[in-house]
């Protein structure tokens, strides 16, 4: 059996164009059927001065981007969404969260074997249902939705666990030069940087399994 190759994605949950470039991933995966990978997900914020309660987000993003900038940015995602079969439902958020504790909860969702069905998860709860993802009682149920212990989960969000190594990984990232997610790293040699469209990564991880083949040189 082969050496998987390792895909670190650098994410935001509240972040559109990182939905996108995690469909796009997953026909670049589709299209290279046998290729064996393992994907990580890396945290990143957007905005870490957000409050633990969040922002009214109409205004936040009103008062970060201007209100005409902010319907040109959703009528963009609006149409590239729907290419990718994601339904985005802005008109359905009401509050910008900080992502700290939703990070934690994928980390703990990873140790579990989860982690990719609570990027999903969390990424389908904002962006289509618009649930507020900073809410711990709403985190432990999305927990609990996919067949995890709502109460550890609760008891994880509550003791603060992981908070520290969260940081420091999203510390790293802006240490590598991180600016923009989603940034894709392939098997610690190639960057994708951006949601790229599904041929570039897939490119990429190509690249990375045919060096990952070669046998070594005398």
């Amino acid at each position: 059996m082969s050496i998987p190759i390792v895909i670190d994605v650098v994410s935001d949950v509240v972040c559109p164009w990182c939905f996108i470039g995690k469909r796009r991933l997953e026909k670049a995966l589709a299209a290279l059927e046998g290729t064996s990978v393992a994907v990580r997900w890396r945290p990143f914020q957007l905005d870490p001065t957000i409050p633990v309660e969040g922002l009214p987000r109409e205004e936040y993003l009103r008062r970060k981007f201007g209100p005409e900038r902010v319907a040109e940015n959703h009528r963009a995602l609006l149409t590239v969404g729907a290419l990718e079969g994601i339904d985005f439902r802005f008109d359905l958020i009401k509050r910008s969260p900080n992502t700290l504790d939703a990070h934690r909860l994928i980390q703990w969702a990873a140790d579990q074997s989860m982690e990719e069905k609570m990027v999903e998860r969390l990424f389908r709860l904002y962006f289509i249902e618009g649930a507020d993802i900073g809410n711990r009682d709403l985190l432990s149920q999305a927990a609990a939705e996919l067949g995890l212990d709502r109460e550890e989960a609760e008891k994880f969000l509550a003791s603060g666990d992981r908070r520290e190594e969260v940081l420091a990984q999203v510390q790293m990232s802006s240490r590598m030069g991180v600016t923009g997610v989603p940034t894709f790293f392939i098997a610690n040699r190639y960057a994708v940087i951006g949601a790229e469209e599904s041929r570039y990564i897939a490119g990429a991880i190509a690249r990375a399994r045919a060096e990952a083949e070669q046998p070594p040189s005398a």
